[in-house]
C-alpha cells in the first residue's frame, strides 16, 4: 500500500481549484438546510464535519437524465413511413467527488453487481462510473444512526474510493487506493506523513470503531426475512408509523429503482430516466387497476427484504446496505430499519420454537 502524505488544509484548497480546472469537482455543502454534494468554486463554504444530508450517488446516477433524443423525418412522398434518428446520450464528462463518507461511496459497489455484471451492463451507469474518481473521507466521529460495522463495513473503509482521507491535526493525511486515486494525488502537493501523524490517525480510527459498539450477528437475518414473509401482522405493525414519504429511499446511497418515460414534442423527444420511490403506492401500480403492494406494510416488506434478504441471495450474501443510517436520520417518523431487521429475526426464532 502507497505511503500517505500529509495534506493541510491550504494544500486540500489548492488541490480542488486545480482538479475543477480539468473536471466538474463536487463537494458536501449547505443547500436549503441541508448538505447536498454541489459543483466547487472558490466561494463554495465545504461542510466536512460531519456526513452529508444527501449521498454522492448522483455523480452516476442522477435523478434525471436524458438516455436519448429522437426525431422523426417528415415523408411528404410516403406519409405512411416517418423514418425515425435516435441519439444517444452516454455522458463523457469527468467528475471527482470530494468529501463523501465511506458508507456513501461504497453504495457504488452495490450498483456496481446490478448495472455492470456479466449479463447486464449500463452504458449510461457505466460511463459515468469510468469517469468519476471519489475523494473519500474516512469518519472521525459516530452518530447514534451509524451502522456501516452491521453490514460489513467500518469508518475507514476504502471499498468504492480512489483515495482516502484520514483526518489529522492541520489536515489529513491521504492515500491512494486506486491507478485513478495515483494520478489524482500527484497533483496534491503535500509531504510525507509523519510516525506521529500516522499514529494519530491511528488513534482517531481506533476511537471510532471502539464508540460504534459491538454489532450484532445478523447473517441469519436474510432467512428469517423469508420466514416471516407471510407473517401480516408482523409488517402491519413495524411500518404502523410509516407515512410512506419516500425519505428513506431518495437518500439512501444503494437505493436504484428508476422509472422511463418518453417527453414528446411534435416530431422530436427525449427518452428520460427518473428515480423511483417502492415505497409509494403507484410504485406497483398496474394499469389494470391492481397492486400486488397494496398496503405500506407489503411495500415496507419489500424494500426491507430487498436489502436484507432478496439482494443478499443473488448477490454471494452482500446486503443492499452500506449502513449509513440515513433512513433513520432523516425519517420524519423515526422508523428504523435496525430494529426492523432484528425484530424479524426474533419473530422467525420465536415461529420455530412454536411450530418445533
Amino acid at each position: 500500500m502507497a505511503a500517505k502524505t500529509y495534506l493541510t488544509h491550504e494544500d486540500i484548497s489548492k488541490w480542488l481549484e486545480d482538479m475543477s480546472s480539468q473536471a466538474t469537482v463536487l463537494v458536501p455543502a449547505s443547500v436549503d438546510r441541508a448538505v447536498k454534494f454541489v459543483p466547487y468554486d472558490a466561494q463554495t463554504q465545504i461542510v466536512l464535519e460531519h456526513q452529508a444530508t444527501a449521498p454522492p450517488k448522483e455523480a452516476v446516477f442522477p435523478q434525471t437524465e436524458t438516455l436519448l433524443k429522437y426525431r422523426y423525418k417528415k415523408d411528404t412522398e410516403h406519409p405512411e413511413t416517418q423514418p425515425l434518428e435516435v441519439k444517444e446520450d452516454v455522458p463523457e464528462d469527468k467528475v471527482v467527488v470530494f468529501g463523501a463518507r465511506p458508507c456513501g461511496t461504497r453504495g457504488f459497489v452495490i450498483y456496481d453487481r446490478v448495472f455492470t455484471s456479466d449479463t447486464i451492463t449500463d452504458p449510461y451507469y457505466k460511463a459515468r462510473r469510468a469517469n468519476t474518481a471519489f475523494i473519500t473521507i474516512a469518519c472521525d466521529q459516530v452518530e447514534n444512526t451509524c451502522f456501516c460495522h452491521w453490514v460489513g463495513s467500518h469508518p475507514a473503509d476504502s471499498e468504492g474510493s480512489d483515495i482516502m482521507l484520514f483526518p489529522v491535526q492541520g489536515g489529513y493525511l491521504a492515500q491512494s487506493v486506486t491507478d485513478k486515486g495515483d494520478q489524482l494525488i500527484k497533483q496534491a502537493g503535500g509531504t510525507k506523513a509523519s510516525g506521529e501523524q500516522q499514529k494519530e490517525a491511528d488513534t482517531i480510527q481506533a476511537r471510532v470503531r471502539e464508540e460504534l459498539g459491538e454489532a450484532p450477528d445478523i447473517s441469519d437475518v436474510p432467512a428469517s426475512l423469508l420466514q416471516i414473509f407471510d407473517n401480516l401482522d408482523f409488517w402491519n405493525d413495524v411500518s404502523a408509523k410509516c407515512i410512506s414519504c419516500g425519505a428513506c429511499t431518495y437518500l439512501c446511497p444503494t437505493c436504484y429503482c428508476f422509472n422511463i418515460t418518453d417527453e414528446a414534442y411534435g416530431l422530436t423527444g427525449k427518452r428520460i430516466r427518473t428515480w423511483d420511490n417502492c415505497m409509494s403506492y403507484l410504485f406497483t401500480l398496474e394499469g389494470s387497476g391492481h397492486n400486488p403492494r397494496m398496503t405500506k406494510a407489503h411495500r415496507l416488506r419489500n424494500r426491507v427484504g430487498h436489502k436484507f434478504s432478496y439482494y443478499p441471495e443473488l448477490h454471494e450474501g452482500v446486503f443492499a446496505c452500506c449502513g449509513c443510517g440515513r433512513c433513520i436520520k432523516h425519517c420524519p417518523m423515526a422508523v428504523d430499519i435496525r430494529e426492523i431487521a432484528l425484530r424479524a429475526k426474533e419473530t422467525a426464532d420465536d415461529e420455530q420454537s412454536v411450530s418445533a
